[in-house]
């Protein structure tokens, strides 16, 4: 089977929480480390193999960006998804997105794999998308995808600096439909194979 690297976003606590919800301090590093260890589950239950860059809710080495693609190109990762929250300074920003670096690559067809399953889990959730190139994922030279040797997608799972999307991230039962979404993305990325 295949070789996951999976990128719980941030190196958490003190160091680097990421986004941090206003009103409840909900942190993003807490949120994406729950989800990716859900991920790893479902996905080494049907025989993946899988590995984090952050295992812990407060890990120094992994606030470096190099740590992490350094970890996954060493292990020989297959594929790399980056999990994060989002946030902006307007509390009515919403939805969820998926980034992949410039140009066709195999991680546009890894975004979007998971994309379309995030959005089939999750209807309410507002797809923002860039289909100028006919697929949904928006293009940015992020470090972690520019640097990982297999393909690479980052999604933005939600926004933490919306209260309602805050709160759904929060949710255990809400994260555990997502790390579903995301693993099921993945394993569509391996059954359908190549272009």
């Amino acid at each position: 089977m295949a070789k996951v690297c999976l990128d719980p976003g941030h190196a958490g606590g003190n160091i680097d929480p990421g986004a941090v919800n206003p009103e409840t301090g909900l942190q993003e590093a807490d949120v994406t480390l729950a989800v990716s260890k859900l991920v790893a589950k479902y996905l080494e239950a049907v025989g993946h193999e899988v590995i984090l860059t952050r295992t812990e809710s407060e890990q120094a080495e992994t606030d470096s960006l190099a740590y992490r693609c350094n970890l996954a190109n060493d292990w020989g990762a297959d594929l790399m998804v980056s999990i994060h929250c989002n946030a902006a300074a307007s509390a009515q920003a919403n939805g969820t997105e998926i980034f992949t670096t410039l140009g066709e690559t195999e991680g546009d067809r890894l975004a979007t794999c998971v994309i379309n399953q995030v959005t089939a889990t999750f209807p309410d959730l507002r797809l923002r998308a860039d289909w100028d190139d006919g697929d949904p994922d928006k293009e940015q030279n992020f470090y972690i995808l520019r640097y990982t040797d297999a393909p690479a997608a980052l999604l933005e799972m939600a926004f933490i600096s919306n209260a309602q999307e805050a709160e759904k991230l929060a949710d255990p039962a809400w994260q555990n439909e997502m790390s579903r979404a995301i693993a099921r993305g993945i394993t569509d990325y391996f059954f359908y194979g190549k272009n």
